[in-house]
């Protein structure tokens, strides 16, 4: 597997050099740059931390490519060790619970959370704005409660956002294992997995390298 992302290095250095890499979207987000990978030691030392031995294809990632960096959306979150302990860091890598990653994550299909809840309240329902507010603040309350429920992301690494909260992730654990879903519950879109131009689920290898096709397939002005 490792010969597998031998040529990842070479391509990200090319689309730094041409111009057209200047307007792929969420490139000022890693500037084609690739942080060291991972050594033996140091992904072992990460997997005992989380209790669960990651995906293939991404922890080949991790000790053959990098760390973290360049990659779908605004790059992928990097691995740090902070006083020990492994993490990733990034706008929504602190979604991903640790303590969770080896619990499966029970679905198969797409699913929104937020299904069931009515509209928010109309303002011209309410005889005053105080009214209106209180029950404003309750509908959220209680939607978020449900949406952001912690029990949803059992078994998920989030590894890249989008921008407006919108978030990438890849099962760890469970029926999906390995493949790639986009966390869409800030827009109310719920968990739906990433699909390949076939309708297959899309798994890391072939997620990160249909960015990277895109990327180099950008027109130069």
């Amino acid at each position: 597997m490792a010969d597998a992302w031998a040529d990842i290095r070479r391509r990200l250095a090319v689309l730094a050099a041409d111009p057209a890499g200047d307007r792929v979207f969420g490139r000022h987000g890693h500037h084609w740059v690739l942080e060291p990978p991972l050594s033996p030691v140091e992904l072992a030392e990460l997997e005992a931390q989380l209790g669960v031995e990651l995906p293939g294809e991404y922890r080949s990632f991790l000790v053959t490519a990098g760390r973290g960096g360049a990659g779908p959306g605004y790059g992928l979150f990097p691995l740090r060790r902070i006083d020990g302990s492994w993490q990733w860091e990034g706008d929504g890598a602190d979604l991903t619970v640790r303590e969770t990653l080896a619990q499966p994550f029970p679905h198969t299909e797409a699913f929104n959370p937020a299904d069931g809840f009515t509209d928010p309240p109309d303002e011209a329902d309410f005889d005053s704005e105080e009214a209106f507010t209180e029950a404003e603040d309750d509908y959220w309350e209680r939607h978020d409660a449900v949406v952001y429920a912690p029990e949803h992301a059992v078994g998920l690494l989030y590894l890249c956002h989008l921008g407006c909260a919108l978030r990438e992730v890849l099962v760890v654990s469970g029926p999906a294992r390995g493949q790639m879903w986009a966390d869409d519950t800030a827009d109310d879109g719920g968990f739906r997995p990433l699909l390949d131009d076939d309708g297959t689920p899309l798994g890391f290898g072939r997620w990160y390298r249909r960015w990277l096709d895109a990327a180099g397939a950008q027109p130069v002005a």
